[in-house]
């Protein structure tokens, strides 16, 4: 296998979004001994919507850095301080998150806050299928169970007792979300879509009662894991843990679900999401319940109201996107067609 496909994950970093490179390897050679001196070059990872990450790479030595978007952010979103220290607390107790080194609050550096973790590395399934791997069902059924099987793994980390009782706020969870979700899509909406209001009445009246709380990654989806480069049932990383919390983990579950297209979806949200899950092998959305209904041990009989939150949470960030994207705030072309995606997603939480 070439080393173009081994890391074609990077990209040349986008016009707009450089780093003073000069001036964040002086910064790191004083912070981090790990990381000082040497011949530092910096790529992008071509994949993610929200954060900025970047890949740091001198020889064989590499490391990872995020940053906030470019352009106003919502309040308390993109909190580099708030991810790395999750990660600080959660990487001894869940070997799939990436260990950070430190974090900078000092916007003199880069421009923003910015954190710097290590560097794991795997194959991510995204779009197409994975060029390491042998196109078979076989192996669309490993890749599925290992998603469903690392959020079962995630949602039985003790947190109680440990730096991670800080990073959240358990009680009432749902009731928050559901509201600063309604209110982010006020805050976002360029269009009318008339089954946005039939949605909001819908999930602010028939809240359920949650199970026990859990670490939620509250984005996890297969191209947020890094899978072993010989064995698609093996995860070597979790990544993107910005809006990770103490919550429901069936609202988890349902967020992973809403980003798991399957064949009979609608065309817009095959490709909007990813037409990979489409193809044969790979879970459909019950059976993903069914397993981790069988892995954790939880009732899974109120999925209907978690999977309208969900698509509905999921159809507000492509909104966010979009908005970013028709304010000129962002020139990625992804992000055009993100407000077709949105719009789907809401009707499609009207009829959950």
């Amino acid at each position: 296998m070439s080393e173009q496909q081994r890391t074609r994950e990077t990209i040349p970093v986008r016009a707009g979004e450089e780093l003073d490179l000069a001036r964040l390897t002086a910064y790191l050679g004083e912070h981090v001994p790990e990381l000082a001196s040497g011949d530092w070059r910096v790529e992008q990872f071509a994949a993610g919507h929200s954060n900025l990450t970047y890949l740091l790479r001198d020889g064989e030595r590499e490391a990872v850095l995020r940053r906030p978007p470019l352009g106003p952010v919502a309040p308390k979103a993109h909190d580099m301080g708030r991810e790395s220290r999750l990660l600080a607390a959660l990487s001894p107790l869940f070997a799939k998150a990436p260990r950070p080194y430190l974090f900078c609050e000092d916007t003199a550096v880069i421009g923003s806050p910015f954190f710097v973790m290590e560097r794991k590395k795997g194959v991510v399934a995204d779009r197409r299928w994975p060029v390491e791997y042998e196109q078979t069902e076989e192996n669309a059924r490993l890749m599925s169970e290992a998603l469903i099987d690392t959020l079962v793994e995630l949602h039985s980390v003790e947190w109680r007792g440990t730096g991670l009782a800080e990073i959240g706020r358990p009680d009432g969870y749902m009731q928050r979300q559901v509201a600063g979700w309604i209110e982010r899509y006020e805050r976002s909406k360029t269009d009318e879509i008339p089954e946005a209001a039939l949605v909001a009445k819908k999930l602010t009246d028939g809240l359920p009662e949650s199970p026990t709380a859990t670490i939620v990654h509250n984005d996890l989806k297969l191209n947020n894991l890094l899978l072993d480069e010989k064995d698609p049932s093996r995860v070597t990383a979790v990544l993107d843990w910005e809006m990770a919390t103490l919550g429901d983990p069936l609202s988890d579950l349902a967020i992973t679900l809403s980003y798991w297209a399957e064949a009979s979806d609608p065309e817009v949200l095959r490709q909007g999401l990813s037409p990979l899950t489409t193809r044969p092998g790979f879970y459909t959305r019950e059976q993903l319940i069914h397993r981790y209904a069988l892995k954790s041990g939880r009732s899974v009989e109120q999925m209907d109201f978690y999977m309208a939150f969900a698509t509905f949470k999921i159809a507000v960030i492509c909104q966010q996107i979009y908005f970013r994207w028709k304010q000129g705030q962002t020139q990625d072309p992804r992000f055009a067609g993100m407000g077709a995606v949105a719009a789907q997603l809401i009707k499609v939480a009207a009829k959950s």
